[in-house]
């Protein structure tokens, strides 16, 4: 089975990244903004739906890839970021979000409204969730057909734990049961009908469910196929739909392509991209604090310490323990919360130092292998630190191009 790898990032390195390995491997490229990044209100980036759109299609430009290829997608696009007020409100919200996506562009829908709001169960009954759901199908069918281009098309269901890794340790996850992925396609199909909606479920490409993967701030469970083999085994009753699994990052190549054999053909990345993008910007501060004399020791962990302890609203809830534990989560975790502050204008200033500090640099090969082994290939000849972090995230997009295309 085919498949495709959705690049879930707003960071402008990643985007290019993956708009630059399409280019490579001659095929589309599938990025994805989440409810939380980017919404009417700007999300934690300050962007816009057509900020996003915008920011992708300017990089795009730059990188030569035609437009018809990049596939813009929303995931979990619901009440999750207003899940603390009441549900109409919330819904709402997600009324007006989804609206906003769909007339900036996105076609690949993901409708999450499996949340509770203020005063209900934290994960609702899967008949208010249909219903929710359709009716925020609703909203973008009007929407696509008042501004022109393709109807959407739609991703359906969602995964326990949240996105974005689990907050502890986990050792096991159970795969979603098959009898609750079947009522889940159902109860869908069933309340897009009765709405009049039956041509737009005919475009509901997906469904997403837990295949037992996913990754806390220090481990990460690995995909077995023989636990989730009932579960890949329904898509033979509904030979319209695929899986999509989301928190896929760290499984490796072995387990992606298992997991695309089976069935989970849209493979979700986002924490994992980040992580190799800071493993790199980390690895040039230590480059540039031992090469460069006068160059701050460690300065550019220094600023996002500071920046991190300043505001601890994207971490404080999720890394426990000591201090010392706090201070090595904030940085290395699996769950790579840092991602939240690159787009600070510390952050940025930060990176900007250190790039033009060693842009040109001819670095020798034994100090690259000490602390940026798999990058040695840029050492012994100028440095362009820009190029060396779009490959080491092209490196992780590299495991996933070859779980859907592993003869390549």
């Amino acid at each position: 089975m085919a498949g495709i790898t959705s690049v879930c990032s707003a960071h402008p390195i990643v985007i290019r990244a993956a708009l630059r390995h399409a280019v490579a491997c001659d095929g589309p490229v599938l990025v994805e903004a989440t409810c939380n990044q980017v919404n009417q209100f700007g999300g934690y980036t300050g962007l816009k739906p057509r900020d996003f759109v915008a920011l992708v299609e300017k990089i795009a430009g730059e990188e030569r890839v035609p437009r018809d290829k990049v596939i813009l997608g929303g995931d979990h696009l619901g009440p999750n970021p207003w899940r603390a007020e009441p549900a109409e409100v919330a819904m709402t919200k997600a009324d007006d979000m989804i609206a906003a996506y769909v007339e900036a562009g996105f076609r690949k829908l993901h409708l999450d409204t499996s949340m509770g709001c203020a005063g209900e169960p934290v994960a609702l009954d899967d008949a208010t969730t249909a219903g929710r759901a359709v009716r925020l199908a609703a909203v973008a069918e009007r929407c696509a057909a008042s501004s022109g281009g393709e109807p959407p098309v739609y991703v359906i269901g969602t995964e326990v734990p949240p996105p974005g890794g689990a907050h502890h340790v986990i050792t096991t996850l159970e795969p979603t049961r098959v009898d609750a992925a079947r009522k889940t396609i159902a109860l869908h199909r069933t309340r897009f009908d009765a709405a009049g909606l039956g041509k737009a479920f005919d475009r509901v490409l997906a469904l997403v469910v837990q295949p037992g993967v996913e990754f806390g701030n220090e481990n990460v469970i690995v995909y077995d196929r023989a636990r989730a083999r009932t579960l890949a085994a329904l898509l033979d009753e509904e030979p319209a739909l695929v899986y999509e699994a989301h928190s896929t990052d760290y499984q490796g190549a072995q387990a992606l392509r298992e997991l695309v054999e089976d069935g989970f053909a849209i493979l979700k990345v986002g924490p994992e991209l980040t992580f190799a993008l800071r493993e790199a910007l980390y690895g040039l501060d230590l480059i540039a604090s031992d090469f460069i004399p006068g160059y701050p020791s460690r300065n550019l962990m220094a600023v996002m310490d500071a920046l991190m302890r300043k505001d601890p609203g994207h971490w404080k809830g999720h890394y426990q323990g000591s201090q010392a534990k706090q201070h090595i989560l904030r940085h290395y975790s699996y769950s790579d919360r840092i991602r939240y502050y690159w787009n600070h204008p510390a952050a940025e200033d930060a990176v900007f130092r250190l790039t033009k500090a060693l842009d040109g640099r001819i670095i020798p090969a034994p100090l690259f292998r000490q602390h940026l082994p798999n990058l040695v290939r840029y050492a012994g000849k100028p440095l362009e630190p820009q190029e060396l972090l779009i490959d080491a995230v092209r490196a992780v997009l590299d495991e996933y191009q070859s779980a859907h295309q592993p003869g390549r």
